[in-house]
């Protein structure tokens, strides 16, 4: 840590899945010998648990309860980048009267704003992409003006250089329904509108998984592919003591999960999650206990409020007897990585989805919202490790799709073709990260950079 030159600040949506990336993000950078500091909000700066990364608290408006404080999406956005800038712009006035100023802001594509506090200092502005390339791409092109939003049905199917022809039903729910999460959507904007304003454009992905995509952005998008972000325990081992993301906003149940999971034979185990933010129908949820229970399988379920989803929890639960394992949150790498899981049920999250590749897993993907209808379709079409599953007339999967899909992936005739597929990306993936990979490149080249200082250091003048 003495050896330290050049400072950069790292800035997450305070959100699970935005946390994971950004801290992992400030793990790597720490490893090749730069200073990292998070900056994250006051009521998720105590679930942060980091070796080598330092931790500050910066201020949403709302330090109590964060987002579930907030009246609505549209003033926790406002609050945010109103206080937010503020208490950033301290923090960074801050670091100069240390050995370490800040010299870089890396700041979640959520956050623009932290664009024009990185402006006013005059040191380097970084934008980290959370969603696949592929996916950022379709806010771009609208930018670009070769994509109309709200979408007119007459324009579909959509055409675009470096993607799959994508229907309807294969949108981001944002383009899709864009007046659904206009407050997003409006953020999503602001950020592909000045996106050659930043220094770098990083993205959690690598360009081995969206080839395409990367040739035809090339020398026309600031493009740099950084991901995997997954704990290096998991990929390229470089970090020693790196086996989780270290910042949990939930308590996980990973000793119960390990020693049910213990007991259960090899590539047995159907794992279920959709996510942190996966705001699931009851419905939705009936279907999928009964598709899971239909399989006859062994599977873990990550699902909060399971006895208030499910019309008779404690009947279902008796019924599947020891086949069945429903938890609030867990660790969901380890319970991957584990020997007894042969297939992922999964939202189709980037995040999850990513991880899924980066173990090697078959999957079975039930979007929901976001960009996940999209990576659906990647899983499925592209990278073909396993099935998108089908929304029934009711709007919902139905119990018959869901145990179709696990049965087709797990024992079906395009099984073995999902698991060597999936066997593929992980060793891809793995080697984007590792030492001299493509992934492992872009980020080396921005370390050398932020040490030299480039020229670009912290103005004397404060805010």
């Amino acid at each position: 840590m003495e050896n330290q030159k050049g400072h950069v600040l790292v800035l997450p949506y305070p959100a699970q899945g935005h946390i994971n990336p950004l801290l992992q993000f400030a793990k790597r950078l720490a490893s090749k010998g730069l200073r990292a500091t998070l900056a994250t909000t006051h009521y998720t700066i105590g679930s942060i648990k980091a070796e080598r990364v330092h931790v500050e608290p910066i201020s949403d408006g709302f330090d109590e309860g964060g987002y579930k404080q907030a009246p609505s999406t549209q003033a926790y956005v406002e609050s945010f980048r109103r206080v937010g800038s503020k208490t950033l712009s301290e923090l960074i006035s801050k670091s100069y009267e240390t050995e370490h100023p800040v010299n870089c802001i890396v700041y979640d594509s959520l956050l623009p704003w932290a664009l024009d506090v990185a402006k006013t200092f005059g040191i380097y502005a970084a934008v980290l992409l959370t969603n696949s390339a592929s996916v950022c791409s379709l806010f771009w092109y609208i930018h670009q003006g070769r994509l109309t939003s709200p979408l007119c049905p007459d324009a579909l199917p959509i055409v675009l250089p470096g993607l799959p022809l994508l229907e309807f039903s294969d949108l981001p729910s944002f383009l899709a329904y864009p007046e659904s999460q206009s407050a997003y959507l409006a953020l999503i904007m602001e950020k592909f509108a000045r996106l050659e304003e930043n220094d770098w454009v990083f993205c959690n992905s690598f360009e081995e998984l969206e080839a395409e995509l990367v040739k035809a952005l090339f020398g026309i998008w600031p493009l740099a592919m950084v991901g995997p972000l997954v704990p290096s325990a998991y990929v390229d081992r470089q970090i020693d003591g790196d086996t989780s993301y270290g910042g949990s906003l939930w308590n996980p149940t990973s000793d119960q999960c390990s020693r049910w999971l213990d007991k259960r034979p090899l590539g047995s185990v159907i794992y279920v999650s959709f996510g942190s933010m996966g705001n699931i129908s009851s419905d939705q949820v009936e279907e999928i206990a009964f598709g899971l229970k239909a399989t006859n399988k062994h599977f873990i379920w990550v699902l909060k409020d399971f006895e208030h989803k499910l019309k008779s929890p404690i009947q279902f639960l008796d019924s599947i007897q020891n086949r069945g394992l429903v938890v609030e949150w867990c660790d969901q790498l380890e319970v991957l990585a584990h020997r007894a899981v042969g297939c992922f049920v999964t939202h189709c999250g980037w995040n999850s989805t990513l991880e899924g590749l980066s173990l090697g897993m078959p999957m079975v993907g039930v979007p929901l919202w976001s960009d996940q209808a999209t990576n659906a379709k990647f899983l499925e079409e592209k990278w073909r490790v396993g099935l998108r599953a089908r929304k029934g007339e009711q709007g919902t999967v139905t119990r018959e799709e869901v145990e179709m899909c696990v049965r087709e992936v797990v024992e079906g005739e395009r099984s073995e073709e999902f698991k060597k597929n999936a066997l593929n990306w992980k060793d891809r993936a793995k080697r984007a990260v590792s030492k001299g990979g493509s992934s492992d490149k872009n980020l080396g080249e921005f370390v050398a950079k932020i040490r030299e200082g480039g020229g670009k250091m912290p103005r004397e003048t404060m805010i």
